[in-house]
């Protein structure tokens, strides 16, 4: 998998421009996504807010299921780029982190990046020790 500065200087500027058609008019806050597949391929998603709060659809999770929309096969995403602004690092919610726990590769990278401050990147594993899953798996 490639170093979290390869994967900035990759995937910033998609995930910066996906998250400028975010709908977000309650938060304010504008989200960009971008998932790399197996074959180096690029999905990207924003977050689009609904005025019942819990219906919200997150950029990382719209970005996966491009990936798979796309013909990516659960198990070989390699990582996912978030780009948010108003944050000094926004890290997926607990809901992004079960789906990226179950769709993406196990040594896959999330990174976190805004406008004024460092990258942050983790492990799946780092970012969601025991996630849910299927019982045997």
């Amino acid at each position: 998998m490639e170093s979290p500065d390869v994967l900035v200087e990759k995937l910033l500027p998609e995930a910066r421009a996906v998250s400028t058609r975010a709908w977000s008019p309650y938060s304010g806050v504008r989200v960009g996504a971008v998932v790399l597949g197996g074959e180096g391929r690029t999905y990207t998603g924003c977050n689009v807010e609904s005025a019942s709060y819990g219906l919200t659809q997150c950029a990382e999770r719209n970005a996966l299921a491009a990936a798979i929309a796309g013909g990516e096969r659960p198990g070989h995403i390699g990582a996912i780029l978030i780009f948010a602004t108003g944050f000094e690092t926004l890290s997926p919610c607990g809901a992004c982190r079960q789906v990226i726990s179950e769709l993406m590769s196990k040594d896959a990278v999330i990174v976190a990046c805004s406008e004024q401050h460092a990258p942050r990147s983790w492990t799946i594993t780092e970012l969601f020790p025991d996630p849910f899953s299927l019982q045997g798996s």
